[in-house]
């Protein structure tokens, strides 16, 4: 016997479809069935059978191997096709066979309470092991159902990941003077990454609230308090958005927030936090460039606010943001590109245009210092 190729799928699904409705433990049923329908297997080759069958009957299937490797940021599946975000680039990794896609999201919701169906198309949740999943089922997903497994990163990693010794000597320099930043880049970018290194090198001693959509951020500080915003659900639970948890957390005496990822309401709020005494506060934003982000938050704070003149929300921006770092991938590797200081316009001035001066920037794989941070503007 051959535990390759076709008769390996094949014993598995004879496996699968023995102990599908039988009554016992899994891992004894599955060890049974096992001998009794590979009976010349090597021992070597039962373990891999059982593995296989066990992964396919209560893990992920064909997933579970990616989930598990270091080296894999992020698992897609779109219909029956398996894409994996590996060390920076997306690639191929081949196709469902004995589960369908709709089986997987139905194994990975039921755990934690979720659903997903035809009334309630998309799903966005935390599994036990803090991986973030997002799934979208029919009529939404008009070409099958779609899935994405982001893998929680519980390792902070090193600031010399993202920068040489030029850059992380001025994001020390930024932490240090309890600046107020937003990390800013693409999707999968290393926004989340670069944060969680620059929180390893704030005051241990401060009190760090950090508030997110979905729990991702691993953090080492010792006097940390974490909340996490709630969906609303069929069964009258009410929604607690991070606009509220950013309000929640200003009465809990934080000597810094951190908020995942602004994209809603919570911009509002935090930035009125972050030009109310909270100096040293972080968060994340989607954009192409630092000033994109800045015209991104704009438009969330006009969201919130609409009655506010233009005028007045730029200056509220400007005067609660010092600096802005953002991040690319640069051949796969997610690099620190620019650092941009937030330049206030003079109060009264016609000219409210938002503005960023450049602090340091990547040239030819090294980052190079342009200008020393000014941080007594305010």
């Amino acid at each position: 016997m051959t535990t390759a190729g076709s008769t390996t799928v094949r014993v598995i699904d004879q496996v699968c479809t023995a102990v599908r409705d039988a009554d016992g433990e899994l891992d004894h049923l599955i060890e049974r069935a096992v001998r009794d329908l590979a009976p010349l297997a090597t021992a070597a080759e039962r373990s891999l059978l059982r593995r296989e069958a066990l992964a396919r009957m209560a893990g992920l299937g064909e997933l579970d191997a990616f989930v598990s490797d270091p080296n894999v940021d992020e698992v897609l599946v779109n219909g029956s096709e398996i894409w994996v975000d590996r060390n920076g680039r997306v690639e191929h990794a081949g196709h469902l066979t004995g589960t369908s896609v709709d089986q997987l999201i139905e194994r990975i919701l039921a755990p934690i309470g979720r659903r997903v169906d035809r009334t309630s198309p998309i799903v966005d949740a935390r599994l036990a092991d803090g991986s973030r999943v997002c799934a979208v089922v029919a009529p939404v997903a008009v070409g099958g159902s779609s899935l994405s497994i982001r893998r929680f990163a519980s390792a902070v990693r090193p600031l010399n990941d993202f920068t040489d010794a030029t850059g992380q000597q001025l994001i020390h320099q930024i932490v240090e003077t309890r600046c107020n930043v937003i990390v800013s880049g693409s999707t999968s970018s290393g926004k989340t990454s670069l944060l969680a290194a620059m929180i390893d090198h704030i005051d241990p001693a401060d009190r760090l609230l950090v508030l997110e959509d979905t729990t991702e951020l691993p953090c080492r500080a010792p006097h940390q308090v974490r909340f996490e915003a709630r969906p609303a659900s069929a069964d009258g639970v009410t929604v607690i958005t991070l606009g509220d948890l950013v309000r929640t957390a200003l009465r809990l005496r934080p000597d810094r927030l951190v908020v995942g990822e602004v994209r809603s309401d919570e911009c509002l709020a935090l930035t009125q936090a972050m030009n109310t005494g909270h100096d040293g506060s972080f968060s994340t934003c989607h954009a192409n460039s630092p000033l994109d982000a800045l015209l991104r938050l704009e438009s969330l704070v006009l969201q919130a606010a609409p009655q506010w003149p233009l005028a007045a929300v730029r200056q509220q921006l400007a005067r609660s943001i010092d600096v802005i770092i953002h991040v690319d991938r640069v051949d796969g590797c997610r690099r620190v590109s620019t650092i941009s200081e937030v330049v206030a316009p003079p109060p009264g001035s016609v000219d409210s245009t938002p503005q960023t001066r450049t602090l340091g920037e990547l040239r030819d794989d090294h980052f190079v210092t342009c200008s020393a941070l000014e941080r007594g503007r305010r």
